[in-house]
């Protein structure tokens, strides 16, 4: 490919609504353009980068014995209706109506459409197990789309399904798909962690996410993990509180005045009392109802936690108007009320002595215990956001954090789709029986973006040999020079030969300029012909590295096949 004729636009300044370096880099390189909100143009380069990681994606899963299908985009409400999704997927569900009327939606995943297929075409135990996939566009209307690729309403995808007739089938293709997920983001150059989850809207008892580990801002997720190998992400995470005082010195239950103690830090303050005396309460909406949660005073809410405790789809903190309307009290006198839904944390239920709000405002309840002036509630369960710090309950060891892209799952479904849909084979005795499944997601277009969070620098993207859009570029440093353009094109023609793929930079632009592109777009070698080739000596240089040397043009050729040939 000729530089000239390359369809890429570099521009000289980050996007001004990139708050994340994939985003900066991927726009500013020419990679991808903005259509919409969470929806983005994949430019030619992108489209090469995402077609290599499709590939690596496709051999890997072919070769666990998997098989690839490609299911509709658009769904039917009834198949949602079956699995009991339709009204309780949330505001992520994109629905529309045809010219008919008939209701339908963009597929965000595709178990029911996967269940319904096998449903129709697995009906003896002497067809399974069978594991199908596909790599397709989804769609999830995000609240509010960010951070580019990585949390777009848009997005490429491989989701697989497996189905097994016990619990021992499924958890033995669950290991198979941890294996190769694990050889496909290497093969990728990304260094994954695989942690326990939540399984959220797909459900399912047991779920771990692949995560890319990142210091930058980019990390949706703290990850929390200890050198015994445990890790988890913060929405599923649990840790062994370290000792605290839980037993208040009031041992005389009354109501006191506490003026202006709105927050925690006043409320001890006023008291002389640490926060791990104080059961506090606070108000969310869960599917537009309010629930009280529970929790000790010096701890936080895990909000998806809590949202699993009571069933429910969509969470948000309840603001000061909705506090007062509720319960007629302001923000940091609250307490439980009969008649709301209340799920306190495992931290207040050997608490004694405490204090705790009584929805009176400027008063609070000092020396209460459960079961005496106040009940405790009928869910207790933990809702607790683990702290760094805190002990691995494995180990005993302290846990560490850090922020984690997510790049790929993998679910164990059970029953939980094909009983409601009545997806069932004959066993042996010829019985019907629903079949157990597994669900095992990649975010293609993740994996993308999640590659450039792990390899930049400030002069732009450092791809992976395995997945860069073309895997050398050849400089020559001016085009008007022929001895250098000869060369330039010799060194070309050979990496071509030879199944590398190359780019020559034929512009007639400043050395400085070809080099900025090439640094930004993130060519893994680039082979310039300048000067020095009047003494035999191209300048070699790996982008990883950032290294360069001065060599043979047939040595520097020799490398970067070798390289490529090493991938096969």
């Amino acid at each position: 490919m000729k530089m000239s004729k390359l369809f890429v636009q570099t521009l000289r300044e980050f996007p001004s609504d990139a708050e994340v370096i994939s985003h900066k880099m991927l726009v500013r390189a020419g990679f991808i353009r903005k259509l919409t909100s969470g929806v983005y143009n994949y430019l030619p380069l992108m489209w090469r980068v995402l077609k290599k990681i499709e590939n690596i994606v496709r051999e890997e899963m072919d070769f666990a014995g998997a098989q690839e299908l490609l299911m509709p985009f658009v769904q039917p409400k009834e198949l949602w209706e079956e699995s009991g999704r339709w009204g309780a997927y949330g505001g992520e569900l994109m629905r529309l109506k045809d010219r008919h009327g008939r209701e339908m939606c963009l597929g965000p995943t595709h178990e029911e459409i996967i269940t319904a297929i096998a449903r129709d075409g697995l009906k003896s135990y002497k067809q399974l197990p069978v594991n199908l996939y596909q790599i397709q566009s989804k769609f999830r209307d995000e609240r509010r789309p960010r951070f580019g690729l990585l949390r777009g309403r848009e997005f490429i995808m491989k989701d697989a399904y497996s189905f097994d007739t016990t619990q021992e089938g499924l958890e033995k293709e669950y290991q198979n798909m941890w294996k190769a997920y694990s050889k496909i983001f290497k093969r990728c150059g990304l260094d994954t962690k695989a942690v326990q989850s939540d399984s959220g809207a797909i459900g399912g008892s047991v779920s771990h996410e692949f995560m890319v580990i990142t210091e930058t801002d980019a990390g949706e997720n703290d990850v929390f993990y200890c050198d015994c190998d445990y890790a988890a992400n913060s929405n599923h995470a649990v840790s062994k509180l370290p000792e605290a005082k839980i037993i208040g010195d009031y041992t005389k239950a009354e109501i006191v005045d506490t003026p202006s103690t709105h927050s925690i830090e006043e409320l001890c303050e006023f008291l002389n009392i640490p926060s791990t005396l104080i059961v506090k309460t606070l108000v969310y909406i869960v599917d537009k109802k309010p629930v009280l949660a529970l929790i000790r005073g010096d701890k936080q809410i895990e909000e998806t936690k809590l949202l699993n405790a009571v069933g429910g789809v969509d969470i948000r903190i309840a603001v000061a108007g909705e506090i007062e309307e509720l319960l007629n009290v302001e923000k940091g006198f609250i307490g439980p009320k009969e008649g709301l839904t209340i799920v306190a944390d495992e931290t207040v239920k050997d608490m004694k002595n405490f204090v705790i709000g009584i929805n009176q405002i400027d008063k609070h309840g000092v020396g209460y215990n459960w079961g005496a002036e106040v009940q405790l509630p009928e869910i207790v369960t933990d809702i607790r956001l683990v702290e760094a710090g805190e002990l691995c309950t494995q180990c005993g060891k302290p846990l560490k954090v850090t922020r984690g892209i997510e790049v790929g799952n993998i679910f164990q479904l059970g029953t939980k789709y094909s009983k409601p849909m009545n997806a069932v084979y004959l066993d042996q005795n010829g019985k019907a029986q629903p079949y157990v499944m597994g669900c095992y997601g990649i975010g293609i277009s993740r994996t993308a973006a999640a590659a450039v969070e792990a390899h930049y620098d400030e002069k732009g993207i450092k791809w992976p040999l395995s997945i860069a859009p073309y895997h050398a570029i050849v400089i020559p440093v001016s085009t008007k020079d022929e001895q250098q353009m000869k060369v330039a094109e010799d060194i070309y023609k050979t990496l071509i030969k030879h199944g590398v793929e190359a780019v020559i930079d034929d512009r007639d632009e400043r050395p400085g300029v070809k080099f900025k592109d090439a640094d930004l777009i993130g060519f893994p070698y680039r082979i310039t012909v300048g000067k020095s080739i009047s003494e035999g000596l191209v300048e070699f240089k790996v982008r990883e590295t950032d290294e360069m040397s001065a060599i043979k043009p047939e040595d520097a050729a020799e490398i970067v096949i070798t390289a490529v040939n090493n991938l096969k």
